[in-house]
């Protein structure tokens, strides 16, 4: 079938309660290989996305591809009351790295996908505590089950779906390009977002806390370390430190919410070792198989998720810790034991944020570039470099969607995703494998789009 033909099916048969019909350019694409992909005409699309940061390691990784093949040809399906040797290992390794870098000992529990990963973790924390209410940030997002959605900030993802008597309570992300408070100063931060959370504590008529016993309503604090779909926001490093001091002060526990942000999106295993804090949770997803049969997990601290308290049956799903995603899992563990991306990738990372900012003092529609790693953001403005321009983010990425720019040389579409409070970010998760000429040739395809988008 043609195109023409495909997307007359498409509009006839499948649901658009998915994100494809965001964008205006609808794509269809046959082959994907390294940080591209090539639509059914054979036109090359320089990927600045990577599945959401779930291709971390590079589409067709032939390395995760011979251990998946392999695994087909072994133990492609066993039920997960059962146990097969790349589970067992999988958590091992995952455990003993968390248990070396923070010094806590805990415990793997696998899922299929990051939504039922943070429903796990809910349920670790309602166990363990007995609370229902939530803390979780302005602009967090953490999926889109009921749960997931009780602790995403979006009122748009609970809309349609009734009252959700357990939302949790949202507390202000420390956003510095958009920060509210008169202490603000040029690249400096006095922590001012934190003080009406902090002054939350002080009185049993601020709501949240019984000063007689120290019991606090909210059992968590569910934390993007780097908001994701939020924009790709970088908080001042300080930030968690003091926020971890307020709650360990009044046992309210810190999860770490890792699923787009892990497996060295950001230069580390995980976003949090860069803040200096010790998380009580970790939730884990996407990038763990690179894409491949996935599986979710959180790892746990010990007394949280022991057998003593979160025995069998405690939370089960059909696919979890499924023999094809574990056997992808280890591979990519084992590739990361055997790279250097915590050096590779802070150097690449530094290299394409100086081109960005470079980029930046070109055009002023680009209000902030900023990134950890190869996390990255381009917020769009209009030219006063400050209101949000939703309509130039998205005309520049449906004319990266079209496949007809031609920086490089050759025609080429370029794959862009669009996060942020107000639609007008672009977060950037290249492959961890891009090289400094493809950021470059990133850049200038980008530049172009831009160009055209501006008229």
């Amino acid at each position: 079938m043609n195109d023409k033909q495909l997307l007359d099916l498409e509009s006839k048969y499948c649901s658009w309660g998915d994100t494809v019909h965001y964008a205006k350019q609808l794509n269809i694409f046959k082959e994907a290989e390294g940080i591209y992909l090539y639509d059914t005409n054979g036109v090359e699309y320089l990927d600045l996305q990577m599945w959401y940061s779930a291709a971390n390691f590079g589409y067709k990784n032939k390395r995760l591809n011979e251990a998946l093949k392999k695994q087909i040809d072994t133990l492609p399906q066993l039920a997960c009351q059962y146990l097969h040797e790349e589970k067992i290992q999988l958590a091992t390794k995952i455990a003993q790295d968390i248990e070396k870098k923070f010094g806590v000992k805990g415990r793997v529990h696998f899922n299929v996908g990051g939504a039922q990963a943070i429903e796990d973790a809910i349920k670790v924390v309602r166990n363990h505590t007995g609370k229902i209410p939530m803390f979780a940030f302005m602009g967090g997002y953490h999926g889109r089950t009921l749960a997931a959605t009780a602790i995403t900030s979006s009122y748009r993802y609970r809309e349609h779906y009734g009252h959700f008597s357990d939302r949790a309570h949202f507390v202000p992300y420390p956003y510095r390009f958009r920060c509210t408070c008169v202490e603000k100063k040029e690249d400096c931060c006095n922590l001012s977002c934190l003080k009406p959370f902090e002054k939350m504590f002080e009185s049993e008529y601020y709501s949240v806390l019984n000063p007689k016993n120290n019991s606090c309503e909210y059992g968590a604090f569910f934390v993007e370390p780097v908001q994701a779909t939020g924009g790709y926001i970088v908080p001042p490093m300080n930030y968690f430190k003091a926020l971890k001091k307020i709650l360990d002060k009044h046992n309210v526990l810190f999860v770490a919410d890792e699923i787009q942000m892990g497996f060295f999106r950001t230069g580390k295993l995980w976003s949090i070792e860069h803040f200096g804090v010790v998380p009580d949770i970790i939730v884990f997803g996407k990038a763990l198989t690179n894409g491949l049969n996935p599986i979710s997990g959180i790892w746990a601290r010990e007394e949280l998720i022991s057998p003593d308290v979160f025995g069998p049956g405690m939370t089960h799903s059909t696919f979890s810790s499924n023999p094809l995603g574990t056997a992808a899992g280890l591979a990519v563990m084992e590739l990361i034991e055997e790279s250097n991306f915590e050096v590779d990738v802070p150097k690449k990372g530094a290299y394409f944020l100086n081109q960005l900012k470079a980029l930046q003092k070109k055009y002023p529609q680009i209000g902030d570039v900023d990134g950890l790693g190869l996390a990255l953001r381009i917020e769009i403005c209009q030219k006063d470099g400050f209101t949000p321009n939703r309509e130039l983010t998205d005309a520049i990425m449906n004319i990266g969607l079209k496949g007809e720019l031609t920086a490089g040389g050759k025609k080429r579409g370029l794959i862009l995703d669009i996060g942020g409070y107000y639609k007008n970010v672009f977060t950037l998760a290249p492959s961890l494998y891009m090289t400094e000429k493809e950021i470059d040739l990133g850049v200038a395809l980008f530049e172009e789009a831009l160009q055209k988008a501006l008229g």
